[in-house]
Parts: C-alpha cells; structure tokens; sequence
C-alpha cells in the first residue's frame, strides 16, 4: 500500500544525530539509512552480543563516529552527547528480550528505565536539539487479550520485567515532557520535541539475537535440528525493518518542525493481514528457505505471553501519513535473501542500499539520496 509520507534527504543532509543502540539489528539499519540520507551519526552502544550481525556486515562503524559504552554508565553517556551536540536524538539502547528479563530482572530495569533516564537528563544540554525519539514496544500496553489493536490512549502495562520496563520507559518520557518540556512548565529554551514510539514483531536481514523466532529458525535450520515453538498459536504484529524505521524518521522530520503538535507516543505496526501466528510464520519460513525441519511444540508454563497483540496505527497514517509498505510473506523473502549473500561485506551493505531505495522510491522523496 502505497503511503504518502516524505522522508526529505534535504532535512537530513548534514544533521547531527545521536543514535543509542546502533550496534543492534534495529540501530545498525537505521545509521546505515541515516548515513544514506547524509546526517552525522554518532552511535552510543555496547558492542554487538551475537554474531554474525548487521553491524558488523555492513560496516557502518567506518562511516559513523561512536562511543561503545553502557547506557547506564551516566559520565560517559553525557559526555558523549554533550561533546556531539546533537539535533536529533533517536534512543533504541534496550535489553529486549523477555525470556533474559526473568533471569535478570535488575539489568533489565536499570537499562530500560534508568537508561532513558539517563539519556533524556543528558538530552537537556543540547542547545541545537529539535527531537528526541524514544523507542519502546508494543508489549508496553497493559495487555488484556483484545482483539481490535491497541491505541496510544490505552492503558500502559506489562506482566514480565521487560515488558514493564518498557511501560516505565514510557511513562519517562511523559514525565520528563511535562515536567520540563512542555509550555505549561517549561519556561527555559528546552523545547525539543518528544515522542516514543511503539512497534510490532520486527524481522528482517540480519538479526541473528537469541530467544527470538525468525533467528532461531535459521539456526536450527544451519544445525539441521528441529524448531521448538513455545506457543505456535500466539498472535502477533510482524512487519519489515524498514516500515518501523521509515516511522521512525518521518516522525522526527515532523517532530522537528512542530514539536508540540508530534510529541508523543507513536504507534507503527502492520497491516491487518499480517498479524499472524507464530506457527504460521515459522511454517512459510521453512519454505522459503527449501528446509525439511519439522518444528514441534514445547510450551514453558513458567514464561509468561500473551495469546494476542495488535496495534491500531491509525494516528500515525492520519496525522504523520505512515503506512506499512511491505508485507509479512516480503519480509520472510527479505531474511532469506539475506542468509545467501555472499560473506564479503560489500554484498551486505550493496543489499541494505537497495532496499532502502527500494522504501524510499514505494514511499516518495523530495529529492535522491
């Protein structure tokens, strides 16, 4: 479906831009995309926890400066962003994995929460900033098993610690608006717009992190094992890396240029036809990828999930003109696509190049990047 949103290389060229995160599957699409577009990107990140990895192929450390160090580390992390003086912030910096937030509560907290904390309080010494995006997840709604999509007006929540970090993360970012941002409260120049986003189940090339569907089929498939699925008939939102990310960048144009109108949570989720099941998904992988895996059914009562989540984005493809441009069997072609390049980095970064050109011509854009 085509959208009409802009992204505006022009708004882009030469922007200073503070990524957290940059060295994760998300992070590394997105500074490779922001550095296509001309910004400055200075990434603040761990190094990556898995490999192979995105960042890593497509060698976007080489075009980017960057800081490995810990979101928590609070003296590094303002230093860094004080020194870059950005004037966008986007902070994807998380610990994202459920089943690791059972086994490390604490991290999980002090990351997600304190992490935003921490990055918003060093936001506040930006004198050129326009926007500051924090993203969270779908799971930060307090999830009662609808089956119509959540809004952002719903009620936030969540049963597992990562799930409830990302609530708190959430309500930091309110806090932090209206406390200090807003024209009710603030009366000093911190005026930068504020918005968090909300996204679905996001695949793509690349992402190879443990305990998550997609990465785990690949790799059962490359050790010839067989598929355990903890819940096949669980229902989630899938979509393509770049239609979250795309969100991403015409909410911070936006931002930018009329703070208070954009500030915000933010849902970007798929089209109605691809929310799925887990099974489901997991099945038309195997064939795409030609495999004879099998995948059975191994359930852990102790882990906690939700049988069904859905997100309503209608107020992103009313206000921002955000629509998901690719479908969830394009995304499961995208990942295969992927798995057979060539090892060279050279071939992963010519296939990121395309398909961000393939989203920026199905979307629009002002000018060529």
């Amino acid at each position: 479906m085509a959208g009409v949103e802009v992204i505006s290389p022009a708004f882009w060229r030469g922007k200073r831009v503070f990524l957290t995160g940059h060295t994760g599957f998300k992070g590394a699409w997105l500074a490779s995309w922001l550095v296509k577009l001309g910004a400055k990107v200075h990434g603040y990140s761990l190094s990556p926890s898995y490999s192979p990895n995105v960042y890593g192929a497509s060698g976007i450390a080489g075009s980017i400066e960057e800081t490995i160090g810990d979101i928590r580390s609070v003296d590094a992390l303002r230093t860094s962003i004080t020194c870059f003086q950005p004037e966008v912030v986007f902070h994807l910096a998380a610990q994202p994995l459920v089943r690791y937030s059972y086994e490390h509560p604490v991290e999980t907290f002090e990351t997600n929460v304190m992490g935003t904390v921490n990055l918003l309080q060093a936001a506040r010494s930006c004198r050129e900033l326009l926007a500051v995006i924090v993203v969270t997840t779908d799971k930060c709604y307090l999830n009662r098993e609808l089956k119509v999509g959540y809004t952002e007006s719903d009620p936030l929540g969540g049963h597992d610690p990562y799930s409830a970090s990302k609530a708190c993360a959430e309500l930091v970012a309110q806090s932090w608006y209206q406390s200090f941002l807003s024209q009710i409260n603030c009366e000093s120049k911190e005026l930068f717009g504020l918005a968090t986003a909300r996204a679905g189940n996001v695949i793509g090339g690349g992402d190879m992190a443990v305990d998550r569907v997609v990465p785990d089929v690949l790799r059962s498939v490359t050790a010839d094992s067989g598929v355990q699925i903890r819940n096949p008939n669980a229902i989630r939102p899938w979509q393509y890396v770049l239609d979250p990310l795309g969100g991403y960048l015409c909410l911070a144009e936006s931002l930018a240029n009329k703070p208070r109108l954009y500030s915000g949570p933010w849902n970007f989720g798929p089209g109605e036809d691809d929310v799925q099941p887990v099974g489901r998904v997991v099945e038309r992988l195997l064939a795409l990828l030609g495999a004879d895996t099998r995948w059975s059914c191994r359930p852990e009562p102790s882990l906690h999930e939700t049988r069904s989540l859905l997100l309503d984005c209608s107020k992103a493809k009313a206000e921002l003109g955000w629509f998901p441009q690719y479908s969830l069997e394009e995304a499961l072609e995208s990942v295969v696509r992927w798995k057979d390049l060539p090892m060279e980095e050279a071939s992963h970064r010519g296939f990121i190049e395309m398909e961000i050109d393939k989203y920026m011509n199905r979307v629009g854009s002002e000018t060529e990047c």
